[in-house]
């Protein structure tokens, strides 16, 4: 009787984990797809790239980002290359082609920034809440209710002892799992709505000791680079860090948001 209970409250919370199970759809107007496409086939990269800015700034989608970086690459305009791979891959992590190609565009860069290591546990966490999209992470959520449903009927309703104790335990795996998936999803999600980093633009920005023009100069990081926001809350000024954790004061209007 305590296993029914207890396989009562796996249901119930499988189900209100279904109802938490998040789906990004985008859709884009496919003329001006169409449009786009034609002139990146036919080299014509700068109506290409006016197209994908259309359609990037109607809603978010993980094709249109890639294209419009490609797009910028074959411009030669590498900063934004990054950038728009860069909010691709905030999309879809797991994407391999995004990932491969935001390489290549970040080895056109000047800076050669070897990364400092997190902890392990931290590092974990991340690689695997961004090994998928927010929608994989949900549809991987959906499959474990489902899962856990019939684990659940099996154990309610079958006949063998065996496939009973199956049932349960399974049951209690699966709405785990379920849970963690749900948990990954919307830690993705955060990840996706929030803006802490961006890439720089200019070609060369002296890195300050303090947020004014007269601050000691710490160090140069050039176009391409991609920094992690600190402090956002000076009009003029954010103190940002980069990936082998030095930090430091640059302007605003030296990046743009990823």
């Amino acid at each position: 009787m305590k296993n029914r209970h207890i396989c009562t409250i796996v249901l119930l919370l499988a189900v209100f984990l279904l109802t938490t199970a998040v789906t990004i759809q985008a859709a884009t107007p496919g003329d001006i797809k169409i449009q786009a496409d034609s002139a990146y086939a036919a080299r014509q990269y700068k109506q290409a790239r006016d197209l994908y800015l259309q359609l990037a700034a109607q809603g978010q989608s993980l094709s249109i980002y890639y294209n419009l970086a490609c797009t910028y690459y074959r411009l030669e305009d590498y900063p934004n290359s990054i950038l728009w791979f860069e909010r691709a891959a905030k999309l879809d992590p797991s994407d391999s082609d995004v990932n491969h190609n935001l390489a290549m565009a970040r080895s056109k860069t000047i800076d050669r920034i070897t990364p400092a290591h997190n902890m392990f546990i931290v590092s974990a966490w991340h690689s695997l809440t961004r090994s998928m999209s927010v929608t994989r992470w949900a549809h991987t959520a959906i499959f474990l209710f489902v899962f856990t449903l019939l684990m659940a009927g099996i154990y309610l309703w079958g006949r063998n002892i065996l496939l009973r104790k199956i049932g349960f335990f399974s049951a209690i795996i699966g709405i785990l799992l379920c849970l963690l998936s749900n948990i990954c999803a919307y830690s993705q999600r955060h990840y996706n709505r929030h803006h802490n980093s961006g890439i720089l633009m200019q070609p060369a920005v002296t890195v300050k000791s303090t947020p004014e023009k007269n601050g000691n100069d710490l160090f140069v990081i050039h176009q391409g680079t991609r920094i992690d926001i600190k402090d956002d809350s000076m009009k003029d000024w954010v103190e940002i860090t980069i990936a082998d954790g030095k930090s430091g004061w640059i302007q605003r209007n030296t990046f743009q948001k990823i």
